[in-house]
């Protein structure tokens, strides 16, 4: 699977395209207008330099030659239309996972093969929409991809073996470690531990019982953990915790999503890629 398409270039879609082009895969990276794409030059800066900072061997020509593997395009059907695998990144909500995947299913080729990066949904709830179940299922990364190198590879009951295996195949061709999950369990392996965890950080917040830096300084100091959950949203970025927590059944968490809305998002604070989240990165 040489030739992939990356639907959605926000935080984690742009390190999967840059990670799958530095590992020399031809990338096409769509989003939804040419205004979002024009930002993307930017978005290579920070993460070469981030490649030159966590990679010993990321040299200027490396990262250069990743950069021109990398083509843009807000056309669908121009940038699907000769891949062989579709990873799709676009914001954590089902309807919009849904519809997406609707409008690929009109202009794919046959051969190619669909992948979500979903973080907490099932892929059975989205396969119906594929037009092509068979050739459906997850691959999810963690973020700062090339550091943090994990590839879940989950299908659904109704995906091809064979499709599950070169998928798994293509995660490693890229630098992941797959890891196989064997059946469905909404946030993998990851995020089942890891979504806890952030939860019990935003609502020691919002009840106000101590600010983020000490909730981090906290678990940092008494577990030798290299990050708290605060600096790990900010690696993650508002949107998704923003998209995860409004719709919460918890009204806790409902509040933590305003507060992220009001006092971050809407202010331009949308984490570490954007130099300034819960921390001031400047």
């Amino acid at each position: 699977m040489q030739q992939l398409t990356v639907l959605g270039t926000g935080v984690l879609g742009s390190q999967i395209i840059f990670q799958s082009a530095y590992a020399g895969k031809d990338v096409v990276a769509y989003d939804i207008n040419d205004e979002i794409l024009q930002k993307l030059p930017e978005r290579w800066e920070y993460l070469k330099a981030a490649y030159r900072r966590d990679i010993a061997d990321a040299t200027d020509e490396k990262l250069d030659a990743a950069v021109a593997r990398i083509r843009a395009t807000a056309d669908l059907a121009n940038a699907v239309g000769d891949a062989d695998l579709i990873i799709e990144a676009v914001p954590e909500r089902l309807d919009i996972k849904q519809q997406t995947w609707e409008a690929v299913a009109a202009v794919a080729p046959e051969k190619t093969i669909f992948a979500t990066n979903s973080s907490t949904l099932l892929p059975s709830d989205i396969a119906p929409f594929t037009g092509r179940p068979e050739k459906f299922l997850a691959l999810h990364f963690a973020n700062e991809v090339w550091k943090f190198n994990v590839g879940e590879v989950m299908g659904h009951p109704g995906t091809d073996a064979d499709v599950f295996e070169q998928v798994a195949t293509f995660a490693e061709e890229i630098g992941m470690v797959p890891i196989r999950i064997h059946k469905e369990q909404p946030g993998y392996v990851l995020n089942s531990l890891l979504v806890p965890f952030l939860n019990a950080g935003a609502q020691l917040f919002v009840k106000g019982i101590a600010e983020p830096a000490d909730i981090d300084k906290t678990w940092k100091i008494a577990t030798g953990a290299p990050a708290g959950p605060f600096e790990i949203y900010d690696v993650v970025g508002m949107m998704t915790p923003y998209h995860l927590s409004k719709d919460s059944d918890d009204p806790v968490m409902r509040e933590f999503a305003e507060i992220l809305k009001r006092d971050y998002i809407d202010k331009g604070y949308l984490g570490k890629g954007a130099g300034r989240g819960f921390y001031d990165y400047q």
